[in-house]
């Protein structure tokens, strides 16, 4: 791969202050930390109203991940509008979309088979808005400074997911669902202005796509299918994504079994929790120690043991350790997904000009997929051989693919692809 920044900008070490320092950047940060929050808040209220209303906890579990499964379909149909339509046009309709699908749950008392409909089609129009904001991004920071844009956007996801769980169960208390809907409807809309009004009106090509009529690649569900196949047969990218894929989805599964061993062993009530809320600290941390501290080079080479981290920890749960020892173990992951600001400038480089946005849509929505079946999968295992070795499994496999990682070999770059 052939690096497109010089030398000298490539081991220069970016400050978050910089980052921030870009309005374009400032505005998608901004309202993309609120939409999580919002994210988050309509999924968990969802959750609770599907439950409330037919008293089945699958359903209630559908409900929470209706919004994940379907992303990977509406990347790879519509993916390519990312790259073949107005940037804002694109960011403000998904904006909009999502608040008006917001307001139908909290407003029509629809089936619930409607109800799941309705989240369902906005989650094949994710990825488009998505892979637009993203591209936005890589256009407007160069160098290391996209780097550490990445990692804000990590930071601030993680805090906004906590705070808008927490938000939702204050929400639902003291409003009801419906209009817990109504708030993250609210949230949506003050995005979708924002963006409208603070954006500046780009045609695809004044930042780097491609308009479709340029393609004339005759239609979107076509252009998107093709582009998804170019995307993945290249092996750069595909291994790329698959660096960013899989250790996540094998930590979720790990994830979704925390519940079940702490039940399992009989933790005092609560403590469930505070094993759940270890990894999204650790990740916190990682990325503001890793991104904030090391020189780009730095963050590449440890792609491999940070990938490793996020797994080995895991694997310490074969001795079926107390409370302490298991917070430790989490944290630890946790940490690990620091490995991917180390990929972010590899992946970037070995994009087409344009295909950017949907690379982008791609990566998220493919990372959104896996996460939702990881639990599910190994959920299934654990009624097979036990909570605890599901567990040590998952973690295996995420540091199995640190040795896969380094199975790719380039002596020239710090991050090894072929």
């Amino acid at each position: 791969m052939t690096p497109t920044a010089e030398p000298a900008q490539g081991n220069h070490r970016a400050t978050y202050r910089e980052v921030l320092a870009e309005p374009r950047f400032r505005l998608l940060f901004s309202t993309r930390t609120v939409a999580i929050t919002a994210d988050a808040l309509r999924i968990t209220t969802f959750s609770v109203l599907v439950f409330s209303a037919t008293g089945s906890a699958p359903l209630s579990a559908l409900a929470f991940g209706i919004g994940f499964i379907p992303q990977l379909f509406g990347s790879l149909l519509l993916g390519s509008l990312a790259d073949r339509l107005p940037p804002r046009a694109l960011i403000t309709g998904g904006y909009a979309l999502t608040c008006v699908a917001a307001l139908l749950l909290a407003l029509v008392r629809m089936p619930v088979a409607a109800s799941l409909g309705v989240v369902a089609l906005v989650a094949l129009a994710t990825p488009v808005f998505h892979g637009a904001s993203s591209r936005l991004v890589a256009q407007s920071l160069e160098g290391d400074a996209y780097v550490l844009g990445r990692s804000l956007n990590n930071i601030a996801a993680s805090g906004a997911q906590l705070f808008g769980l927490a938000l939702g169960g204050a929400a639902v208390a003291a409003l009801g669902p419906r209009r817990a809907l109504a708030v993250s409807a609210a949230l949506y809309l003050g995005c979708a202005l924002t963006v409208r009004i603070g954006l500046p009106r780009l045609q695809p090509g004044e930042f780097g796509g491609t308009s479709g009529s340029a393609r004339g690649d005759g239609g979107t569900v076509r252009a998107s299918l093709h582009g998804a196949s170019l995307l993945l047969r290249g092996r750069t990218v595909r291994r790329l994504m698959l660096a960013q894929w899989l250790p996540p989805a094998f930590v979720a599964g790990a994830e979704g079994l925390i519940v079940a061993y702490a039940g399992e062993r009989h933790f005092a009530p609560g403590w469930y929790a505070v094993l759940m809320g270890c990894l999204p600290v650790g990740m916190l941390v990682g990325d503001l120690l890793v991104g904030r501290l090391l020189r780009p080079p730095t963050r590449e080479r440890l792609v491999v043991p940070l990938i490793a981290l996020m797994g080995l920890p895991l694997v310490g749960f074969a001795a079926e350790p107390g409370v302490g020892v298991s917070s430790c173990l989490l944290l630890l992951c946790g940490f690990g997904f620091a490995s991917g600001l180390g990929l972010q400038r590899p992946f970037l480089d070995a994009l087409p000009p344009d295909g950017q946005g949907q690379a982008f849509g791609l990566l998220g929505s493919g990372s959104m997929t896996l996460q939702g079946v990881g639990p599910a999968c190994f959920g299934a295992v654990a009624a097979g051989i036990g909570t605890g070795d599901a567990i040590v499994l998952a973690g295996g496999a995420a540091a199995l693919t640190a040795g896969w990682i380094l199975t790719w070999h380039t002596p020239t770059s710090p991050v090894p692809v072929p």
